[in-house]
């Protein structure tokens, strides 16, 4: 074997990703990995300025041009795509007139690596690379067990919050999300309309039926009160069988007494449950609160249980828009025996 050709080997071995060039700047030998950037088209016999493109140092367009850089630092782009950019130093050769390129991927080892299918193989066994591609896959991992952590917890969390917001008979919010969205919507200054809904005849339902009749009974009317509102609005179990409605931007009372019609009939229907009936009503009243107004959301909250109470005076299954007016017709009525009493009757 000839030294020519023992170096050749020995710098495969050394320097995988070299290229030998001949005095007229074409590649008379390229090194194993500097060939599979480009694996369809033979590097031999090619220029190398056709091959890279020199960013830095500019200017050079000749083989003596770029002889001249030798021991310099450099700056090589791949002309064809994909467009890799990559470093190198030049030396002079054994023979008179050739030089040797040694290349180096630098800062732009990891995606070369992918975009050319690289192994550990492809590089010197005493290539520092080996070692860096390691850490950033070990890097990686640990990132990509870090997010897969932080997006358990962050479900959990979620999940948490959501239980702790929400009925569990029914899947509505539950009083301590109104509560929520109610300072939410105060401190966005938002026009909202209120309805307190309550069940007729519900006690009767569970005193001859059973709970599990109940259960069926708060299932169904869940259901037709999250039908009847908009996405926007939010429904809310409160207690046993009282429900609010919160209903965002309500710009009149048009709106919300179709919403409260609509409950109403649907919910003045038959319910079946293992082949008996189960029939209920349902009393509403309503109430608006201004941002601008001078009263509370506490204070809005009586309005709508004052109109309420008118519906269940006047005989269930209505629904009633609060007034001053009624707030004095409740001082002068004398109620059964709480609003309990009148919603088992």
């Amino acid at each position: 074997m000839s030294g020519v050709a023992m170096m050749t080997e020995a710098l495969d071995v050394l320097c995988p990703m070299h290229v030998v060039l001949s005095h007229t700047g074409h590649v008379i030998h390229a090194g194993p990995t500097v060939q599979k950037l480009r694996p369809d088209v033979p590097l031999v016999g090619r220029r190398f300025l056709e091959i890279f493109d020199l960013k830095r140092p500019r200017a050079i367009t000749s083989i003596d041009g770029l002889r001249a850089t030798a021991g310099t630092k450099l700056h090589l782009q791949l002309r064809d795509a994909p467009h890799t950019e990559i470093k190198g130093v030049l030396v002079a050769g054994p023979i008179s007139g050739q030089c040797i390129v040694n290349l180096s991927f630098g800062i732009s080892v990891v995606d070369a690596v992918t975009d050319y299918a690289l192994t550990s193989a492809d590089f010197a066994a005493t290539d520092l690379t080996i070692e860096m591609l390691y850490l950033v896959e070990a890097k990686s991992a640990a990132m990509d067990a870090s997010r897969k952590l932080n997006l358990r917890l962050q479900g959990a969390m979620i999940a948490a919050e959501e239980q702790a917001f929400t009925d569990t008979l029914t899947g509505l919010k539950n009083r301590r999300a109104m509560d929520h969205v109610l300072a939410r919507h105060q401190q966005w200054g938002t026009r909202f309309g209120l309805m307190q809904v309550d069940l007729d005849w519900f006690k009767a339902v569970n005193d001859t039926l059973g709970h599990a009749a109940g259960d069926h009974v708060l299932q169904t009317v869940a259901r037709v009160m999250v039908d009847e509102t908009r996405d926007t609005d939010t429904v809310c179990r409160v207690g046993g069988d009282e429900f609010v409605i919160i209903l965002p931007y309500a710009k009149g009372w048009d709106a919300m007494e179709s919403i409260g019609a609509r409950i109403i009939a649907r919910l003045s229907q038959p319910i079946p449950f293992q082949g008996e009936v189960c029939r209920i009503s349902a009393s509403i009243g309503t109430a608006i609160f201004e941002p601008d107004g001078d009263e509370t959301i506490a204070q809005v909250m009586d309005n709508a249980d004052v109109a309420l109470y008118a519906s269940k005076n006047r005989g269930r299954a209505q629904q009633t828009i609060y007034t001053e007016d009624l707030r004095m017709d409740a001082k002068n009525l004398t109620p059964p025996a709480g609003r309990s009493t009148v919603d088992s009757a």
